[in-house]
């Protein structure tokens, strides 16, 4: 038994602030009564700010899988060609699922350390004459590498194509922590889920539908039930939906929306990014590696760190879990045991970074990983020296 509360500093699902659980705390609803109404149809349209979007949003009781799959089966038929892009684990994952539901998924490779590239999406929209691309999927934060793509570089590059493929967005560990435009950046489906920025207990997921998408998923006549957009949009012109809800669950994001607009988005965006070049800079201090090469694509919501010769770090994440109560995010596939993940979204303050900082710090002296000490002190004199207004 240890004393003190846990540091759950993994990517997701993140820290649920007392406000939220506050709320959900609470009696369950009448689904089908007035109350209820009011309730859902303010989360639908509220959820436009955190998408960016004049589009519907539909919201699902599932994880961010259930979202990827209902992104997918409105809008293709089986055997329907989809450009995907490797990022890491959640793209490999993503695109798996494509090929399990009979779409023919294209997946051009990637080094796990690097973003989407829009100019190889384009040269390969430029060859598909015929239009046999349906859609194009791209992770915006790939979770399992810390890799942030340029979403609007793939919509220049689709647009310069002159290619009608569908644009379909993974944001679940982006939206409410990294900035992500829908409609700016010409977005048609982006998917989302609860656990993350949006600082939920797992258990909601979401789709942001353009009206393209909207159209498609209308002219698609392929079976599909539970995920069906169709059966979403009569029932949330009222508030209500077509199944019983996640009640408990929507009372939480009613509370956490409102924090969100309470912060600002921009400024949570700010908040994100300079925790995650504090963190970054005690990266650097330790004398370690940062798994995302380009700086450019730098997450600002999780870092993933790579060890001395690339193994070990599954031993010195259990170090940490064991010695100080904390726990880091695992590398997952490609990147097993060759790095650990800090995550620093969500419910997040310059208190809780260093105390992971100092427990990783801690924990790579006690394990007796090759490293310079410093790092949680570079940390701490970023963010003296760039505090937030």
């Amino acid at each position: 038994m240890k004393s003190g509360r846990h540091f759950l500093q993994i990517p997701g699902p993140t820290n649920t602030p007392e406000r939220v659980h506050r709320a959900m705390h609470r009696s369950v609803i009448d689904h089908r009564g007035p109350d209820f109404a009011t309730l859902g149809a303010g989360l639908l349209e509220d959820l436009k700010a955190v998408f960016k979007t004049e589009s519907r949003v539909v919201i699902y009781p599932a994880s961010g899988t259930g979202a990827w799959e209902a992104a997918l089966v409105n809008t293709l038929a089986p055997g329907d060609r989809v450009l995907m892009y490797e990022t890491g684990q959640f793209a490999t994952l993503w695109k798996n699922m494509a090929a399990k539901l009979g779409f023919d998924p294209v997946f051009m490779q990637g080094d796990w350390r690097s973003g989407a590239n829009a100019e190889a999406i384009g040269a390969q929209l430029r060859e598909d004459k015929a239009h046999a691309v349906k859609a194009v999927c791209v992770v915006h934060n790939d979770t399992a590498t810390g890799v942030t793509s340029d979403i609007a570089a793939v919509r220049r590059a689709m647009d310069e194509a002159g290619h009608p493929a569908l644009l379909i967005v993974d944001t679940i560990s982006s939206l409410g922590s990294i900035d992500f435009r829908m409609d700016e950046w010409g977005v048609d489906v982006t998917v989302a889920g609860s656990q993350k920025g949006l600082m939920l207990p797992p258990g909601l997921s979401f789709n942001a539908i353009s009206d393209k998408a909207m159209a498609a998923a209308e002219a698609n006549g392929t079976r599909r039930s539970y995920w069906d957009w169709r059966d979403m949009v009569g029932p949330n012109a009222s508030g209500f939906f077509p199944y019983t809800p996640a009640t408990t669950l929507l009372y939480g994001l009613r509370e956490a929306l409102d924090m969100l607009a309470e912060e600002g988005l921009e400024n949570v965006f700010a908040r994100h990014a300079r925790h995650a070049e504090a963190t970054r800079r005690a990266v650097a201090a330790w004398g370690l590696e940062i798994l995302c090469r380009n700086p450019a694509e730098y997450s600002n919501a999780l870092t993933a760190v790579l060890m001395p010769d690339e193994k070990g770090a599954d031993a010195l994440r259990k170090t940490i879990l064991d010695g100080f109560d904390m726990s880091l995010g695992t590398g997952l596939n490609k990147v097993a045991d060759k790095v650990f993940r800090i995550g620093h979204l969500g419910d997040f303050n310059d208190l809780m970074l260093m105390g992971t900082l100092c427990g990783v710090e801690m924990g790579l002296n006690r394990a007796g990983v090759a490293y310079q000490p410093g790092g949680a002190q570079a940390a701490m004199d970023y963010l003296a020296a760039n505090d937030l207004p």
